[in-house]
């Protein structure tokens, strides 16, 4: 018998019809810093890498691209410019864009659609190492928890402000920092660095902001020096682990808290003072954060 038999990589035609062929990527840019290393860059700088649709279908289809290239081992996702990301894109980048993948509709069907995207990086073959740096806040929060790794500068700050204005897609806090202070970061919208990340278990480990690069890539590297078939059945040894805990269903079944949360007089409170006009998203988001006196600054604008 062939050792190709009934291995994915040997056929390729066995891929998904939307991952055949290049496509131009526009908000990210993929590299390969080291053998079997291969590195995905979101590319917003501008706006502090906030997630639009665009920026989160490009993000998915590399990392699907990588998960089923046999050279590639591990990946890394980092952000470009002063931060990790920011979250959701709330000030119109949106605009004349499809969502990247189908969710069946209805109501509820954002925080299904994003936390299914966020989970198939968990369900993902290979491990992918989130590199955090800056402000990695709300979405940007939920998407370095559905990497295996995170490695984060010591001044990062991890937090979900959108607490103060709604009720989160992913509730993965109680989790993956504890019970308590979970409970605080979600009833204060309040960050936590680096270092506070490391030492209660959301973060793998937190370096100085000069060193996080390079050490990262050389986790990376001794990773992709593994034997592959067994990292793969390793990595979902922890995840299995985590959903008989109760994990996943504790993701989805929190999708309808937040669908609840959409209908709150807050919300409605919110988004009216957020409507068309240029600044209006800034201003409320500072008039949000300014009594807590974290966040925003009168430079941002996403």
């Amino acid at each position: 018998m062939s050792n190709d038999a009934g291995n994915p990589y040997s056929d390729r035609s066995a891929q998904p019809s939307y991952l055949k062929g290049d496509i131009e990527y526009a908000v990210i840019l993929v590299d390969t810093p080291a053998p079997h290393v291969r590195r995905v860059t979101l590319n917003r700088p501008d706006k502090r890498n906030a997630l639009n649709h665009a920026l989160r279908g490009e993000l998915l289809h590399a990392l699907q691209t990588g998960d089923m290239d046999p050279d590639v081992h591990v990946q890394i996702v980092r952000g470009a410019g002063k931060c990790f990301s920011a979250g959701y894109d709330l000030g119109g980048g949106n605009v004349g864009l499809d969502y990247p993948f189908f969710t069946a509709g209805g109501d509820g069907q954002w925080p299904r659609h994003v936390t299914e995207g966020w989970m198939s990086i968990w369900d993902m073959a290979k491990p992918v190492i989130a590199q955090v740096h800056g402000y990695c806040l709300a979405g940007g929060s939920e998407l370095a928890t559905g990497c295996d790794l995170v490695y984060m500068a010591e001044d990062a700050q991890m937090g979900y402000p959108a607490v103060r204005f709604g009720v989160p897609d992913m509730h993965f806090h109680s989790w993956l920092v504890g019970m308590r202070k979970g409970m605080e970061m979600m009833l204060t919208g309040d960050a936590i660095n680096g270092i506070e990340a490391a030492e209660r278990g959301w973060a793998t480990a937190a370096f100085p902001a000069e060193e996080l690069e390079a050490k990262t890539l050389e986790m990376a590297e001794r990773i992709a020096q593994m034997p592959q078939d067994l990292v793969q059945l390793n990595k979902r040894v922890v995840h299995r682990q985590m959903e008989i805990m109760g994990f996943r269903t504790a993701v989805r079944a929190g999708t309808e808290l937040c669908t609840l949360g959409t209908h709150t007089q807050s919300m409605a409170d919110f988004l009216g003072k957020i409507g068309p006009g240029k600044g209006k998203l800034t201003s409320a988001l500072q008039e949000r954060d300014e009594k807590f006196g974290d966040y925003r600054t009168s430079e941002d604008d996403s």
